[in-house]
């Protein structure tokens, strides 16, 4: 209570001095005058129960030096502040109470970076994301799945590094938040070797040869609730982790010199390769299915049988253009008798232009986070790339003049590279130079740099000179490296990330250095960047990545083989994406049926197998537009707003409204799940949501749009035309069955009404049958 009571004093006091800006006489001012002053008081004596906290604990680091001077410093302000405060009051002159309010603010300021720096060493340096969803607890890296038989023997010097590399990743895993640079509790570092061995404030804590006496083992073994449990907060080992660090002391700790660059983190190569295609058998011709036939083979899985022509022509519509088909188009599609029907529909939907870029405008969106509307639009910080983007679809541009395009840009694709300005600089290990490279990153290379713009990353093996210096590529000057918030003094250098794909110019200007950032980026020696755009493409068709999560292009694959070979075809055969997207749908593995998954969880499951389509859920976007076209036009022209497209004029549609994906965000749409796109969004959740629920069920938006349907479908269809075939063949591309037209039946009577219209439409809609992709 002594060392945080100040916080909550002080900061209300911030808080209601800004009711009283128009006038320092408010009725407020006597609460503020008792919170100053008790907060100030207190925040001296927090200042002293915290450095004897910290002394009790045995912590030390960077992270206390930093927590500890904002502290002191905050509560000398808080002392400034009585002074103030009793001149304020006493002579109220502008300049007086200008004074006390900066000083009451910048002190306002102080203790919530305090509070920050103490956060970060009570529950970690990533305390404020690793609750967010996708930022979950780090799972052990497969490295990890070791055979403890292996070390049973006498060690080669092979084995020695083997044994000791994942010794310290299991430390980096469990260990390094407490006992590394930035916090160092007991005195106590496991970072690096000399320091391991060192021991901390109680003596040494591994005695090599003696597992038994020594301290590291005795405490990774006691039970969750004994008070001397390491690790303190977070997971314990797992049994095979305390096994292998204790078989590692018995074998007498052995630390070869230079195991450090040892990488204990998977490390998916750079440069791309060619594997040898496995040799064709009948029905088997497609490559990607020679490579998924071999994965069955090695898993041994079976291959599923293929889906009809109307589950096919339903999925495939989806995928390619966003649209149901109608069902005229599933009539002809299933008289047609040629045997390469479904080849030439693909082809044929992959030409509808306009369709085809409208739908997947919302995949480039949400990745490249461009939105329509916004508050960067406002202050000028923010600039759209609509226009390039949907030409660039519409035009199927190459992928990697879409890469330079993005990275070096012109007027019309500059959005992606400066428009992250509006956000500003967050703090001072989030200049908006840092965020620019963490989205390149990101959404090229399928690489999380987060960590690494702020210390070291304890996730994978990139520094934090190395992130600055890919940021500084970004940048008008030379950056500054700040070290957890804090500037070191140190400038950064100016590199990409993997040297051999050549230098950047540090003396260049910033355009200069984008040009050669794009030049080397896209080259073909980087297989990492076509890797993870053909991982992106099959994910969005087949419902899972070849790796995941999809920015996460160091996590091993279900299949390297399929992966490379891919990255390489699509390299040789002229980045071109829709080329890539034929290439899957075209395969008997997408033609195949769909897997339903119990829980998302499974779909990152280290033991997960492929066996085919993961069956998910239509988006938004495509929830949308069938409901426009069966019902009535969701969004009205107010609403629209690129009607008539505004910002896109090369945009095109039959449909007689705009596509959802035209369409600024909303709240129908964010409730389904289209994502906030102020931040790169690569994925979508599949599974519905409470909100989703909330929004289908009693959503005003959508009842309104089918009171408006069940009105079009009343005044519009022959009453010859049996109202109940017409709305399943629309919705669902088939007949009712007996049972359902029974009830229709009865739900309809004699002559439908609108109110009967509605509901009927509204329990299609939420037919699993039409909102799931099959």
């Amino acid at each position: 209570m002594l060392v945080h009571f100040p916080i909550a004093l002080l900061l209300v006091a911030v808080v209601m001095e800004l009711f009283t800006l128009g006038n320092f006489r408010h009725s407020f001012r006597s609460g503020i005058r008792f919170l100053v002053f008790s907060g100030a008081l207190s925040a001296i004596i927090a200042a002293g129960m915290g450095w004897l906290l910290a002394e009790n604990e045995g912590i030390s680091g960077s992270t206390l030096d930093l927590h500890r001077i904002v502290g002191l410093t905050s509560a000398g302000l808080s002392l400034f502040l009585l002074v103030l405060l009793r001149k304020s009051e006493l002579h109220p002159s502008s300049s007086s109470i200008k004074t006390f309010r900066f000083f009451l603010f910048l002190t306002g300021m102080g203790i919530g970076v305090a509070g920050h720096f103490g956060a970060a060493l009570t529950h970690g340096e990533d305390y404020l994301t690793e609750v967010l969803p996708g930022n979950s607890e780090q799972e052990a890296p497969q490295s990890l799945t070791v055979d403890l038989a292996t070390f049973a023997a006498d060690l080669s010097p092979e084995k020695e590094i083997q044994l000791v590399t994942n010794v310290r990743s299991i430390l980096a895993h469990n260990c390094y938040k407490c006992h590394s640079g930035a916090k160092i509790e007991g005195e106590l570092r496991l970072d690096e070797k000399e320091f391991v061995f060192a021991g901390g404030e109680n003596g040494k804590v591994i005695i090599p040869g003696n597992a038994d006496e020594s301290e590291l083992i005795r405490r990774i073994s006691l039970s969750k609730n004994h008070k001397e449990v390491m690790p303190k907060k977070g997971k314990l080992l797992s049994k095979e982790e305390i096994q292998l660090l204790t078989l590692w002391v018995e074998k007498g700790a052995p630390w070869p010199d230079g195991v450090a660059q040892q990488s204990i983190y998977r490390v998916a190569a750079l440069a791309p390769r060619n594997p040898v295609l496995p040799a064709s058998k009948p029905g088997l011709e497609n490559p990607i299915d020679r490579w998924v036939d071999q994965y069955f083979q090695q898993n041994q899985l079976s291959w599923s049988q293929p889906i009809d022509d109307r589950t096919f022509l339903r999925r495939v519509y989806l995928d390619i253009i966003g649209l149901l088909p109608s069902p005229g188009e599933l009539a002809a599609f299933e008289q047609d008798q040629n045997p390469d029907k479904r080849a030439l529909r693909i082809q044929e939907l992959l030409d509808r232009k306009d369709d085809f870029a409208q739908h997947w405008l919302t995949f480039w969106n949400d990745a490249l986070r461009n939105d329509y509307t916004g508050t960067g639009y406002i202050t000028r910080g923010r600039f759209a790339i609509t226009d390039w983007l949907y030409t660039s679809i519409l035009d199927n541009k190459p992928y990697d003049q879409f890469v330079k395009e993005l990275l070096n840009p012109n007027e019309k694709s500059k959005g992606f590279i400066e428009g992250i300005r509006w956000r500003g600089t967050v703090n001072a290990s989030q200049r908006t130079e840092m965020q620019a490279a963490q989205n390149v990153g990101q959404v090229l290379l399928g690489l999380n740099l987060k960590c690494a713009s702020c210390h070291d990353s304890f996730i994978s093996d990139w520094k934090l000179e190395e992130a600055y210096a890919f940021a500084n590529i970004f940048a008008d000057s030379t950056l500054e490296v700040s070290r957890c918030e804090q500037p070191t003094g140190k400038l950064a250098k100016t590199k990409i990330l993997w040297e051999e794909l050549g230098e950047i110019d540090s003396l260049a200007t910033k355009a200069e250095k984008l040009r050669q950032l794009a030049d080397q980026l896209v080259q073909p020696a980087n297989g990492r960047m076509y890797r993870t755009v053909v991982n992106r493409i099959w994910k969005q068709l087949m419902g899972r990545g070849i790796v995941e999560p999809v920015d996460e292009m160091d996590n091993l694959p279900w299949s390297q083989d399929l992966l490379d070979w891919l990255a390489v075809d699509f390299v040789e055969n002229g980045y071109d994406l829709k080329r890539l997207i034929n290439q899957i749908a075209s395969s008997k593995i997408y033609q195949s049926q769909s897997i339903p998954l119990a829980s998302p969880d499974l779909l990152l499951a280290e033991d997960f197998k492929f066996e085919g389509m993961i069956r998910r859920r239509l988006t938004a976007e495509q929830f949308s537009d069938a409901v426009s076209v069966i019902s009535a036009p969701l969004f009205d022209s107010a609403e629209v707003k690129f009607w008539p497209y505004q910002l896109i004029p090369e945009a095109k549609s039959n449909l007689g409204f705009a596509r959802a994906s035209l369409v600024a965000n909303n709240d129908f749409l964010k409730s389904l799940g289209r994502p906030n796109r102020e931040i790169v969004s690569t994925s979508r959740d599949s599974q519905a949501s409470l909100l989703q629920a909330l929004e289908l069920s009693n959503g005003e938006r959508l009842n309104q749009t089918l009171e408006k349907g069940a009105q079009n479908w009343i005044e519009t269809l022959p009453e010859t035309v049996p109202l109940t075939m017409e709305l399943y063949a629309k919705a669902l591309l088939r007949k009712p069955t007996e049972k359902e037209l029974t009830l229709a039946k009865k739900v309809f009577g004699e002559k439908p009404e609108t109110a009967e219209v509605q509901d009927f439409l509204w329990a299609l809609f939420l037919l699993p049958e039409f909102q799931m992709i099959y």
